[in-house]
């Protein structure tokens, strides 16, 4: 197995400062470390890219749901519904307009905290590493912060590996906060998605707040003069199972 990531060309275009209060976080629900592994897994599966496999495993989704927290459930469930529903070519443009071109809207999320700025390779690195220390091997075209992949490991990750998965995401939960933020402004979709995740995380801690209220007016920061590709392949192959090989094949129960 070998990891082939590189940072991709900026694509994404700055966005306007936030007009009126801003929303607030969302109360964690109950949850037990299954229904949280099933939440996480679900969501990683249906956040990617609408194609044919997200189609193939939504059954298992809807199968996995019926356990969860009714606030966590009801979310997935709308979303199954309305991907069953919808007219998928428009759906997958909506899902390019929407991730790929705005910028409060990235599914990267190292790239809240660092950017388009040098410290971005360094993040990933980091994310890499975390992998690495549960065992775990990124695959796959996706760079190793992308949040269905990181979800998909906050799935998979059992006993001591599991705090290293939390960790991630407890790093990272300004980021998640202002993408939730960011697609409920625009009636998104998948903001659904996303705020079963959240509710299904701990509080958020005063410093974490005030970072998300920062970013959520700010954006990213940018410096994009001097930047070079970032490859990770450098750090080479490491023994072990696979994250980000598609879409789960499975949803944990």
């Amino acid at each position: 197995m070998r990891t082939r990531s590189l940072l991709p060309t900026p694509s994404l275009r700055p966005g306007a400062r936030p007009r009126g209060p801003l929303p607030d976080h969302l109360a964690p629900v109950a949850a037990s470390g299954t229904q949280r592994r099933t939440t996480h897994m679900a969501a990683s599966v249906l956040l990617a890219y609408p194609d044919d496999d997200v189609l193939a495993a939504m059954p298992a989704v809807r199968a996995a749901t019926p356990g969860l927290p009714a606030a966590v459930r009801e979310r997935l469930d709308a979303f199954c519904d309305l991907l069953g529903a919808a007219d998928l070519g428009d759906l997958r443009a909506r899902y390019v307009a929407t991730f790929d071109l705005k910028r409060k809207c990235s599914m990267y999320l190292s790239y809240y905290a660092a950017g388009d700025t040098r410290r971005r390779g360094t993040a990933l690195v980091a994310f890499v590493e975390a992998y690495r220390a549960a065992g775990w091997e990124v695959t796959g075209s996706e760079l190793p912060d992308y949040l269905p992949t990181v979800l998909e490991f906050s799935a998979r990750a059992t006993g001591d590996d599991a705090a290293i998965a939390a960790g991630l995401l407890a790093a990272h939960r300004d980021g998640i906060e202002v993408l939730r933020t960011a697609l409920e402004s625009v009636a998104s979709p998948w903001t659904g998605l996303v705020e079963a995740v959240c509710l299904t995380l701990p509080p958020l801690d005063e410093r974490t707040q005030q970072r998300y209220v920062e970013l959520v007016t700010a954006g990213p920061p940018a410096e994009l003069v001097g930047m070079e590709p970032v490859a990770l392949e450098p750090y080479g192959p490491a023994p072990g199972p696979a994250l980000g090989r598609g879409t789960p094949r499975e949803v944990a129960r």
